[in-house]
């Protein structure tokens, strides 16, 4: 056990009696000669199997969601996507969200012009939008729209409904567009971990802290990725549902498919309290049930946790990282250093404690009713927010802070220091309470990525966040700064009754989903742009490496969350930030390779780069083909990549400056390898790095037949400029759908659907 969490690394098979088999006793006890065949007992089967269109082909279900949720740093882009394929009508509930309100006033897509563009495409294409600083994207879909036993798909990463009985699965926007044209969403039989909770929370320990304890126990493990995690046992009923939704949110920084948990008289409340008590049904797995791994949860084990800069995982009990600040801060320095060369947390650390001054509680994890009554109780209780400190609240939703001011909750928050603020995906998506220069931040938010929380290497802009619960944050703030757990502090945690004020949604929220009305304009602000032209996949490509990155490549680094966003809406101009942060000159190098490649096809010599064109035509000659036949392109080289955000554009952005393939050891997430068949960029894997560096040309023969036949295996050819073969390199694709297929073959999915009226 480490931290609170044991990972028992076999299959298991849990009685009707709750009694917990290996998978191989359970064979013999059961007498079920194939037992993994009782996965379909778990929760996540069943509303798997209730969501599948009837075919079932090779293992891969093909399901039609309930609903659709997008925020509007990408529902521009999304729409547009589906516009381009032929949308005619949202054909299931989207909902539209205006939380990832990025206060854009300069050099890209004024925000009000992307609101005003979701507003025209819901009336006219019959949505649901959700006015600017009303809710956030997921506490919205809490309140308003999942159900027990449902499904939906957001262009979110943190799309998680498991704490009420719905499976929320973030994806890109293209998964989304293939939804709203009739399509289904492809998904090969998952595997399904169980996580066992027992024992109750102690004082001073929160959500996030249990959060943060599976991360540094999950995530490097991989128990999770790709996976469906069902939360069942003992310690369920001991959580309050705001507990439960902060944990469930989480499973996204294991890098987990999506998650489920069993559903009590607690869930029935909530569902109640919200007007939609026909929403609720009640879920367990039906016994005996098989699951092919499990994680135990002793949550009275689990300690007030800090994950320091720069992912989740790195998480440390606060007791802890105090007795160790100094090994563990020089470890951290060296991944800030990566790109950001003056990165310190050395000046944090005086007279043996840690300090930090600020503090943001925020989002789909923080906002939450109970984190913010918590750190009011320890506030009211102690000193306050102390002078030289600051704390920022963004309540998830305009209903959550009725009842924060209802209850007298807000009054004695601004009574203690704090500042409630509306709500606000910002301090999360790395566009609000920025630290300054060498600043760290303590957030109750979901992720702290390198340089996504206003870092800019750039301009030399070092700074950092670390994640702690809303108590242990307020408990911090409350003795100057110094990082203190909550459980060291006396306090009482009473938190006063909620009352949901549905007239808030019912007076501001645009119902439109059935009322489609064709005739509306649709509202195209002088910053939002359609996608540009993208040319199906070639018989031949000659890829030249354009990076090469070792460790891991995060979607935030692909497309930063910061500044980059201002340009969402406008495909080419968010292209310019590819990789800014990791590489500030990748976008020059691929965007040579683009401006090669279109010159090449225009039959126009490229004087800047006479020798790959000469290399070209003695590869023509070579391979009997027509110039068109083969393509130039950019390829990225990585150990791993596609850790993080759902956002689309980490993938069209690379396509849109001429790439056509990554190569890497790994994929991490589903989402991100679906991004890039959408795109109809190769994801491509190697056993081992492959030793080539920025310049070097590899050719994959005959790709398109290859892509057609379903060949899972490839050669890369190492070939020099003078077009001579240097070495070749194994390379192999994971087995493609047809549709899949159809898509890469098609060149994006915008090539894939046209056709569709």
């Amino acid at each position: 056990m480490k931290n609170g969490i044991t990972i028992l690394p076999f299959a298991v098979c849990v009685t009707e009696q709750g009694e917990i088999l290996p998978a191989q006793r359970a064979e013999e006890c059961l007498r079920q000669p194939h037992i993994e065949q009782l996965r379909e007992n778990t929760m996540a089967y069943h509303i798997l199997r209730m969501h599948e269109r009837g075919t079932h082909k090779d293992d891969v279900m093909e399901l039609t969601m309930d609903a659709l949720v997008s925020p509007d740093n990408v529902y521009v882009s999304m729409i547009q996507t589906a516009r381009a394929s032929g949308l005619r009508e949202f054909l299931l509930p989207l909902v539209l969200t205006n939380c990832h309100n990025s206060l854009c006033s300069i050099g890209g897509t004024m925000n009000e012009d992307d609101h005003q563009f979701g507003y025209s495409c819901a009336k006219r294409y019959g949505g649901i939008l959700v006015p600017a600083y009303q809710a956030v994207i997921h506490q919205f879909m809490r309140e308003q729209m999942v159900a027990c036993g449902s499904m939906v798909m957001g262009s979110d990463s943190h799309t998680r409904y498991g704490a009420l009985g719905a499976l929320g699965i973030g994806e890109g926007g293209g998964e989304l567009v293939k939804q709203l044209l009739g399509q289904p969403y492809e998904l090969k039989n998952p595997q399904v971990i169980a996580v066992h909770l027992k024992g109750q929370l102690r004082h001073g320990v929160g959500p996030h802290d249990v959060a943060l304890s599976m991360a540094s126990v999950l995530f490097s493990a991989g128990t999770a990725r790709n996976k469906l995690l069902e939360f069942w046992g003992s310690g369920v009923s001991s959580l309050s549902m705001d507990v439960r939704i902060g944990i469930d949110a989480m499973t996204t920084e294991l890098a987990a498919l999506s998650s489920i948990w069993i559903t009590d008289d607690e869930t029935k409340a909530f569902y109640c309290r919200h007007g939609r008590a026909h929403a609720f049904q009640y879920l367990q797995p039906h016994y005996p049930a098989y699951y092919d791994g499990m994680i135990e949860v002793d949550l009275g084990e689990i300690q007030p946790m800090i994950a320091l800069p720069f992912h989740p995982s790195n998480a440390y009990p606060i007791r802890e990282f105090n007795e160790n600040a100094a090994e563990i801060i020089a470890g951290v320095e060296q991944e800030g250093r990566r790109t950001m060369r003056d990165f310190s947390l050395r000046e944090h650390f005086r007279d043996g404690h840690f300090f930090m001054h600020h503090g943001s509680i925020a989002g789909c994890v923080g906002g939450l009713y109970e984190n913010i009554c918590a750190a009011r109780n320890i506030l009211r209780e102690h000193t306050g927010v102390a002078a030289d400190c600051s704390l920022h609240l963004f309540p998830a939703s305009q209903p959550v802070y009725h009842q924060l001011a209802e209850a007298g909750v807000a009054a004695e928050l601004s009574a203690a220091g704090a500042v409630l603020l509306s709500a606000s995906c910002g301090p999360c998506f790395g566009v609000q309470d920025i630290p300054a220069n060498n600043h760290l931040s303590m957030r109750h938010i979901t992720r702290n990525f390198l340089n996504r929380e206003g870092a800019r290497p750039s301009g030399r802009q070092s700074a950092g966040v670390v994640l702690m619960d809303a108590r242990s944050i307020a408990a911090t703030l409350c003795t100057g700064g110094r990082l203190t757990g909550a459980d060291a502090l006396a306090y009482d945690e009473t938190v006063p009754p909620y009352r949901f004020e549905e007239e808030i949604y019912r007076r501001q929220v645009y119902w439109g989903y059935g009322r489609a009305d064709h005739t509306t304009p649709i509202a195209l602000g002088p910053n939002i742009t359609d996608w540009p032209e993208l040319d199906k996949l070639p018989r031949h490509l000659l890829l030249q490496v354009s990076g090469v990155y070792e460790g891991s490549v995060t979607t935030d680094e692909l497309v930063p969350s910061g500044e980059a966003s201002a340009y969402r809406s406008n495909p080419e101009r968010l292209a310019t930030f590819t990789l800014q942060n990791r590489d500030p000159q990748y976008y020059q190098r691929a965007k040579m390779i683009r401006t090669f490649s279109q010159k090449r096809h225009l039959g126009q010599a490229d004087a800047a780069d006479a020798e790959l064109s000469q290399c070209c035509r003695v590869l023509e000659t070579m391979l009997g083909c027509a110039r068109d036949d083969l393509e130039v392109c950019s390829v990225l080289l990585c150990n791993r990549i596609g850790d993080g955000s759902a956002r689309e554009q980490a993938a069209s952005s690379q396509r849109i400056l001429g790439g056509r393939a990554n190569i890497a050891v790994e994929y991490v997430t589903k989402r991100y390898r679906s991004n890039l068949i959408n795109w109809g960029m190769l994801p491509l894997l190697t056993d081992q790095p492959l030793p080539l560096k920025e310049g070097d040309l590899l050719l994959l023969r005959d790709i398109r037949a290859g892509i057609q036949t379903g060949a899972q295996q490839f050669t890369a050819l190492h070939i020099s400029r003078s077009g001579k073969l240097i070495k070749t390199y194994p390379l192999h694709c994971t087995a493609l759908s047809e549709d899949e297929k159809e898509l890469l073959l098609a060149g994006c999915l915008i090539n894939r659907y046209r056709r569709i009226p």
